[in-house]
Order: structure tokens, then sequence, then C-alpha cells
């Protein structure tokens, strides 16, 4: 089960953390990813880590601005975001993929959170 938090309402050029713990499984086994969710539009890609934290992806509209980490101890993954843009609204989701690469793709991923929701005001 994956339980994402940190979300929130925030003014333009703000930051949020976004946690995501994981339980019922072997965390350090899988990848992880964010992804998020604005209204009317599709779930896209923010970003991935591999199972070591060693490989990182980023979707070009979050590069520099989000980092994602993980901590394989608390079995927690987080996605650190500096700099957010209205843009940046959405309901944001971790989840937990058993292939080997980092791919942006939903479909690639078995296990996904409840969501957590990022307002952005300008």
């Amino acid at each position: 089960q994956l339980q994402a938090s940190g979300g929130g309402l925030v003014q333009a050029g703000g930051s949020l953390r976004l946690s995501c713990a994981d339980s019922g499984r072997t965390f350090s086994n899988y990848n992880m990813g964010w992804f998020r969710q604005a209204p009317g539009k599709e779930r896209e890609f923010v970003a991935a880590i591999s199972r070591s934290g060693g490989s990182l992806r980023y979707a070009d509209s979050v590069k520099g601005r989000f980092t994602i980490s993980r901590d394989n101890a608390k079995n927690t993954v987080y996605l650190q975001m500096n700099s957010l843009k209205p843009e940046d609204t959405a309901v944001y989701y971790c989840a937990a993929s058993s292939i080997g690469i980092l791919l942006p793709s939903t479909s690639n991923y078995l296990y996904w959170g409840q969501g957590t929701q990022v307002t952005v005001s300008s």
C-alpha cells in the first residue's frame, strides 16, 4: 500500500515536499515514480528514481525545480518541489514499478497511491 501526503495550497514560487510511504512489500525492490493529473488532463510523468536511488529521471517541465529522493530504511519516496507554478496544480500520485529501467509510462507501474492534491495560486 502506498500512502502519499504533503500536498496543500501554496503561492507561486513556493515549495512543497511530498512523501509516499510504502507498506506491504519490499520497498527497495521497486523503482518509484511520481505522476500528476490535472483536471481534464491525462495523468503525466513527473519523476522516477531507481531502487538504489542512483538513477533519476525527470519530465522536462520540472527539471531544475523538483527533486526526487528515497529512503529505503523508511520505505519512503519524496518529491521536493521548488519554484512552484500554477501549472503544477494537480493531484500527485506515487507509484511502484518492478521493471528494471526508469520509464515514464503509467502502464509500467504496478502499484499506485491514492494521490495528494497540490494547488499553486498565482
